[in-house]
């Protein structure tokens, strides 16, 4: 059955189609995942599917009584309120209720009400009216239902009393969630619900769509996730004024589909291009003839074959690939002994309030040799992006500061690392445990809050810090991640999440780096920028740690997984599947 349909709908910001005519038939069983580049307007139609926006063309039909529910990508919530108050507000009919059976039981309070008999018994009807339907929307077991999803989702009763400011991103969307488990709408739309989540929220999320009794629309450039869950693809292509094409199965199908469509497209062009040449000479040369030998017949035939070419329905030229960042990760020998950690130990001590000491990393052993490509996987909160963070430390890299790409130089990257006093560059320093980077060791590091970039510089003034450019070169080289002249003239602090992600590459490309210390590459990168990604990391000459959620990303790069987890690591060899196939073994 038909949930909603978009018939020729059209959506603009400030004069410029965002979408144009676009139609799409949305059905109540099938989970669909929704692709496309960053800023073709997924969010967009999201948005308008669930009624916050109108379209300028055509119409949206949804069907009657059609509950919708929509998990944005960076879910607000009020400021004040607890984790608990918070969740509780997921059923906004449920509130409403409530509060109309508030003011009821107010006014039955009040005892003028009781010396007017009719305004008694409206007063009492109104009441049993809104028991009748606080029953209906389930309010009788409602907190019930709240505290166990929001248990199921690993929140501790102790969590409940967290104010929601306080929260992780990964933790807003398991909130977010929540929330629309509770009250189970027929149609769901999930924008990015991946993003922040570890890798056990991403399987959390994955069983959640999967056993879902309603309709799913997920906007996600998580492709493991969309070869898990989903039943079609459907791309939205920025095609002139943007199209939907429907593909039925898993991404990977997807993927293959499209480039098959592809290639019979390019051979049908190609084919009727040949012939449609083919016919225009041989109209021409019978119209010539007809004019030579005023031949009747020749010029008839000739006329006849350029109608024929008119009433042709032409088939497409194969959209050409769109323009990719232009990333080049070189590398170069270096020491054979790249990383080495020993008996490493992280503790924070007790705080004025007399907590206890918070042990982070206890013994913690990692060796790193040349060409050894190493994903780190591990719960949020496990100290992943802090192991970084100390490596750095003893490199003499701070992660904030000038844009210069994080980089060492091979003099301040040799030795260890004292076990007390402050690190270098304003990193964490060990409690204990030592810290070896190679003497002939160069490090580019990629910050996943974006924390190597000035947001007060220009984003040519960036490059030209990391490398000797001059301004035209420097613009030239921003143009290869997909600057436009204004933006490389426009501060960092105006980019966007995904941009700020390219203008990394564009340093670590400038780094000329052979260890890469890359914390979440692939968050805010879309699909086609993320392949680039991989597709320039598989040609590096160079050493890589890489802490990642992106599944797909870690089978396609990595050769040996690391699991850190309650302050200690365990290696598996090979990807991600090798990874939670040994897990699964070991279980």
């Amino acid at each position: 059955m038909i949930a909603a349909h978009l018939d020729r709908v059209t959506v603009s910001y400030v004069s410029e189609p965002v979408f144009k005519e676009l139609s799409w038939e949305i059905h109540d069983d099938r989970v669909v995942g929704l692709v496309g580049p960053n800023g073709c307007g997924k969010s967009t139609l999201l948005r308008l599917i669930a009624g916050e926006l109108n379209s300028e063309t055509g119409f949206t039909i949804r069907r009657k009584g059609l509950s919708i529910g929509r998990l944005t990508q960076e879910p607000q919530f009020e400021p004040g309120r607890t984790v608990w108050q918070e969740a509780l507000t997921a059923s906004a009919e449920l509130a409403r209720v409530e509060s109309e059976l508030a003011q009821v039981e107010k006014r039955l309070a009040d005892p003028d009400v009781y010396g007017d008999e009719k305004g008694l018994t409206r007063a009492l009807d109104r009441q049993a009216r809104l028991l009748d339907e606080y029953a209906n929307l389930g309010g009788h077991g409602y907190e019930g239902r709240v505290r166990s999803t929001l248990r199921s989702l690993g929140f501790a009763e102790a969590d409940l009393e967290l104010p929601v400011e306080a929260l992780s991103g990964g933790q807003k969307k398991l909130v977010g969630l929540a929330k629309l488990l509770v009250i189970q709408p027929d149609l769901l739309l999930l924008d990015e619900p991946d993003n922040h989540l570890d890798l056990d929220g991403k399987a959390f999320l994955e069983r959640f769509i999967r056993s879902y009794g309603g309709a799913v629309i997920i906007v996600s450039h998580d492709r493991y996730l969309l070869d898990l869950v989903v039943d079609e693809i459907v791309e939205l292509e920025p095609v002139g004024a943007a199209r939907l094409t429907r593909y039925q199965g898993s991404y990977s199908e997807f993927a293959f589909e499209k480039q098959m469509r592809l290639l019979r497209q390019q051979e049908l062009y190609q084919a009727q291009g040949k012939e449609i040449t083919r016919l225009e000479q041989a109209a021409k040369r019978l119209l010539t003839w007809g004019k030579i030998y005023d031949n009747v017949k020749f010029s008839r035939r000739g006329k006849n074959i350029l109608r024929r070419l008119d009433k042709m329905e032409r088939v497409d030229r194969p959209e050409l690939e769109r323009k990719q960042m232009g990333l080049e990760l070189t590398g170069w020998r270096g020491s054979n002994k790249v990383l080495e950690i020993v008996d490493l130990d992280k503790v924070f001590p007790a705080g004025p309030a007399g907590d206890d000491e918070a042990i982070i990393l206890a013994g913690l052993d990692l060796l790193i040799w040349r060409g050894e490509r190493v994903g780190m996987v591990g719960p949020n909160g496990a100290g992943k992006s802090l192991l970084f963070r100390l490596v750095l430390g003893s490199a003499g890299l701070a992660t904030g500061g000038l844009a210069t790409g994080g980089l060492a130089t091979s003099g301040l990257a040799t030795g260890g690392l004292a076990t007390s006093g402050l690190a270098t560059g304003g990193q964490e320093s060990p409690s204990g445990g030592r810290i070896n980077i190679g003497p002939s060791v160069k490090i580019g590091h990629y910050a996943q809050e974006h924390e190597t970039l000035d947001y007060g510089w220009t984003l040519i003034d960036t490059v030209r810090q990391a490398a000797k450019l001059s301004e035209s070169d420097a613009v030239r080289f921003l143009g290869r991640f997909l600057f436009g002249y204004d933006q490389a003239r426009g501060l960092v602090a105006d980019l966007s999440g995904g941009e700020r992600s390219r203008l990394q590459m564009a340093l670590l490309m400038l780094s000329e780096a052979n260890f890469l210390m890359l914390d979440e590459p692939t968050n805010n990168l879309d699909i086609p920028s993320a392949e680039v990604l991989e597709d320039a990391l598989s040609e590096f000459e160079g050493s890589m740690l890489i802490i990642s959620h992106d599944r797909y990303f870690l089978d396609r790069v990595v050769d040996r997984v690391v699991e850190l987890d309650e302050g200690a690591l365990t290696e598996y060899l090979g990807g991600y599947s090798d990874y939670q196939a040994a897990r699964v073994g070991r279980e």
